[in-house]
C-alpha cells in the first residue's frame, strides 16, 4: 500500500467534508489514517501459509477441539465502518491438529480486510479445514457493527451471529449441539 498516497486522499476528503487540514489537530492526521489503514486492511498483504508456517502437528485422537472468544475487529465493506465481536472455532481432528495460536492468526487475516461477517465466518472455516483436514468444522461469530449502530438504524444493542458448519458439525446433530453447548458455556473462576 503506497502510504503517501492514501494520506493525500485522505487530505483531499478532508477538504471535500468542509475541514481544513491544516489546523493543528488534523495536520498529521492524513497519515495517521493511511497507517491505520494499512494495518487494518494487513490482510490483503500476507500469505495465508506464511503465517501458519507448518504449526500443523500429527495427533493419534479426534478430540473436538475449542478456541472461544477470539476477538474480531474488522472494516464492513459497505462502508467502511469498524464490526467488532467474538469468535468461536471448533473442529474434530482426524491426524492433524493446528498450533492454538494460528486460530486467532487465521481470524486476523480475514478479518484485517474489508469484509462481510457470513464471508469472514465461512473463509475461517474453510481456512481450518484445509490446514488441519479435520472431520468437521464449526464457526461462530458475534459481532456488532458501527454501520448500523452509530448510523442507518442506529440500534445500539443489535448483536448479528453468524455460523459456518462443515462436515461432522453439518452432518451429525450430536456434534454441532457439543460444540453450541460449548461455546455457549458461561466459565468463571
Amino acid at each position: 500500500m503506497n502510504q503517501e498516497r492514501v494520506a493525500g486522499l485522505i487530505r483531499e476528503l478532508l477538504i471535500e467534508l468542509g475541514e481544513d487540514p491544516d489546523r493543528e489537530g488534523l495536520a498529521k492526521t492524513p497519515m495517521r489514517v493511511a497507517k491505520a489503514y494499512e494495518f487494518l486492511t494487513s490482510g490483503y498483504r500476507k500469505n495465508i501459509d506464511d503465517i501458519i508456517n507448518n504449526a500443523i502437528f500429527e495427533s493419534q485422537s479426534n478430540n473436538m477441539i475449542i478456541s472461544r472468544d477470539i476477538e474480531v475487529y474488522s472494516l464492513c465493506e459497505h462502508h467502511m465502518l469498524p464490526f467488532f465481536g467474538r469468535c468461536h472455532i471448533g473442529y474434530v481432528a482426524k491426524d492433524k491438529v493446528i498450533g492454538l495460536s494460528k486460530l486467532a492468526r487465521i481470524v486476523d487475516f480475514y478479518a484485517r480486510r474489508l469484509q462481510v461477517q457470513e464471508r469472514l465466518t465461512s473463509e475461517i472455516a474453510h481456512e481450518v479445514r484445509r490446514h488441519t483436514k479435520a472431520v468437521g468444522v464449526g464457526v461462530v461469530i458475534e459481532c456488532r457493527h458501527l454501520c448500523s449502530m452509530m448510523r442507518g438504524v442506529e440500534k445500539q444493542n443489535s448483536v448479528m451471529t453468524t455460523s459456518t458448519v462443515l462436515g461432522s458439525f453439518r452432518e451429525e446433530a450430536v456434534t454441532r449441539e457439543e460444540f453450541l453447548s460449548l461455546i455457549n458455556r458461561d466459565v468463571r473462576h
